[in-house]
């Protein structure tokens, strides 16, 4: 919020540059006539210009960012070009020239007549002269958050900075003479002010280029909305349920709630009773792999509604078991719509949930549900949550958590049965899953999901107390017990993620249980970050992850959950220790399995 507020002023500031002055007498001409054919061609054609230039450097700033390493070394050459620019008119007019140039060719041409065209025309021409002042910061904010990587954050600024724009010229135009001698007095303060952001500008190349502050331009917007984020998810779904809301026992065990499948004994054959009717799916803010769904576009289909998000182990283990069964059934009138409920503030990036989903192999729709509008009007509380609905839109059962995938299936079947349908195939049975997919040794889990960020932060043991928001040098706890983890290097702690501030950074945990995860994302300039891991003390060999090879060694590219240790024989109690080569890496959440 506070960048977009910055964006707005950067562009309602453009107008108080000397680059503006030439253009203001035929911005006050036109206002003396009429809004319809005067004011508003112009600032139309003021913004279709706005909105070409902004449109080519969000293009640019995006291809930089997925070139990966050489893209942020491009990025930082255009915020030292552009930091110069601010602080030298010289070269500034040099880079602006050519539209300069064309700019008064346009109003050259624009004439004095009363018609619409040439308003339209000046305002096209007044784009292109402010070129020497809104370039240089225009570009200093699209770099910056290409930065972090194109996201609606990106978007946000560039409507932000229109408005501001044309917000400015609109009071031009109203205020005629006034303002334009207002606008000569003010021209020795905006060139300091123009100044002033220039050297701050080189002064942050030359930090991030050190490696002083990893990300520091694209922290700071990002940082701040993952805190308010994160509060709302807390508040839709508050931690400290008896069910955990990831659909876990707070003893680690998966959680298997079933509710009126069969009848509410499983194999029963009396028909499962009605427990509501589908709520509207009008609250997702955008539907992958299918145009929007709704309740009165289902009729006729059996469908099964599972809420999930990509980083919950619970819900990845049982994705070997909707795939086959939209596999198996979806040409029997039956579909399956994957809520997608984010619990991190990351998972709510659609680019992250569209690779996610393309990687996981989900084929099937799916609703992206970042505000939690579907959530709501289910009253759902858990990850995963699958509700069973009849070809009549009424809810016939459901079930939260791992397990009970054959009762499920047969619930399927007889709604689908109900509907009319006829010879369905076989039962598609127990799934044999690959990788982060397979099930968990429900017998042999005694750790709980664990939380790093310290608004969740459970077992922490270090010599140096945990402090939230604060740069600190923590030791790991020379001997842990169970279920205890610490840390080791320089961390700052936030709310929901614990980020390392330097490379040699650790984080040990204390577990017991064949499989454990780790939530990591790369740092808020997007580059890969190289780890290594040990279980007590030694190179997992035949015990490493999914994420990891045998000499424990990995990489941190994405936002996701990351296998870490997967051990083939007995299972006891074991310190891991992961070691961050890189600084910038972002820890999240352990699970176990």
């Amino acid at each position: 919020m506070l960048l977009a507020l910055l964006a707005f002023l950067g562009g309602a500031l453009t107008i108080i540059s000397p680059c503006i002055l030439p253009v203001l007498p035929f911005v006050f001409a036109r206002g003396e006539r009429s809004f319809a054919r005067g004011t508003l061609p112009l600032l139309l054609g003021m913004a279709v210009t706005f909105a070409l230039l902004a449109t080519l450097a969000a293009v640019g700033g995006a291809w930089a960012v997925r070139v990966n390493a050489y893209g942020r070394a491009i990025a930082l050459v255009l915020l030292a070009a552009f930091g110069v620019a601010l602080l030298s008119r010289r070269v500034a007019d040099a880079i602006a020239a050519p539209f300069v140039a064309l700019g008064n060719r346009l109003i050259a041409r624009s004439g004095p007549t009363d018609s619409v065209l040439p308003s339209a025309v000046l305002g096209v021409a007044t784009g292109f002269l402010w070129a020497p002042c809104a370039g240089p910061i225009l570009g200093l904010i699209l770099t910056g958050a290409a930065l972090g990587g194109p996201s609606s954050r990106t978007s946000l600024l560039l409507l932000a900075y229109a408005l501001g724009a044309v917000s400015s010229l609109a009071l031009a135009t109203l205020a005629g003479a006034r303002i334009f001698r207002a606008f000569r007095a003010s021209l020795g303060a905006a060139d300091w002010l123009r100044r002033g952001l220039g050297v701050a500008v080189l002064v942050a190349v030359l930090a991030i280029t050190a490696g002083w502050d990893t990300g520091l331009l694209t922290r700071v917007s990002y940082a701040s909305t993952n805190r308010v984020e994160q509060s709302l998810i807390d508040a839709v779904h508050p931690a400290g349920a008896a069910v955990h809301d990831r659909g876990t026992l707070t003893g680690g065990t998966s959680a298997s709630v079933l509710g009126m499948i069969g009848g509410g004994a499983a194999g029963t054959s009396s028909a499962p009773p009605v427990e509501g009717q589908l709520p509207s799916l009008s609250g997702a803010v955008t539907w992958l792999n299918s145009p929007p769904l709704s309740p009165e576009s289902l009729r006729g289909r059996v469908v099964l509604i599972d809420f999930w998000t990509y980083s919950c182990i619970n819900c990845l283990r049982t994705l070997p078991y909707l795939r086959a069964w939209y596999e198996r059934y979806k040409d029997r009138g039956f579909v399956i719509i994957g809520v997608h409920a984010p619990e991190f503030a990351f998972e709510k990036d659609e680019t992250n949930v569209r690779r996610a989903v393309q990687e996981l192999g989900v084929r099937y729709p799916v609703a992206i549900d970042n505000n939690y509008a579907i959530w709501r009007a289910f009253n759902n509380q858990y990850w995963p949550a699958h509700y069973f609905i009849d070809a009549a839109g009424s809810i016939r059962g459901h079930h939260f958590g791992e397990g009970s995938y054959e009762e499920s299936e047969r619930l399927i079947r007889t709604l689908l049965e109900e509907s009319g349908a006829k010879a369905l195939p076989a039962m598609v049975g127990t799934q044999a899953a690959q990788g982060i997919e397979v099930a968990a040794d429900e017998h042999d889990v005694g750790s709980p999901e664990t939380y790093v960020g310290y608004d969740r932060a459970q077992n922490f043991s270090s010599p140096v107390a945990l402090q939230p928001d604060r740069r600190i040098s923590y030791v790991l706890a020379p001997a842990l017990q169970l279920n205890q983890w610490s840390l080791g290097g320089a961390w700052t702690v936030a709310a929901e993620f614990a980020q390392a501030d330097a490379p040699g950074t650790r984080i040990a945990f204390r577990f017991h249980a064949r499989d454990l995860h780790l939530v990591l994302a790369p740092g808020s300039d997007g580059r890969p970050v190289r780890f290594t891991v040990t279980i007590d003390g030694h190179e997992p060999q035949q015990d490493h992850g999914a994420d990891v090879d045998g000499e424990g060694a990995g990489v941190v590219r994405e936002q996701r959950l990351y296998q870490l240790i997967r051990q083939v024989g007995a299972v006891g109690d074991h310190t891991f220790t992961i070691e961050f080569l890189d600084a910038g890496v972002r820890a999240y959440s352990f699970t176990f399995g």
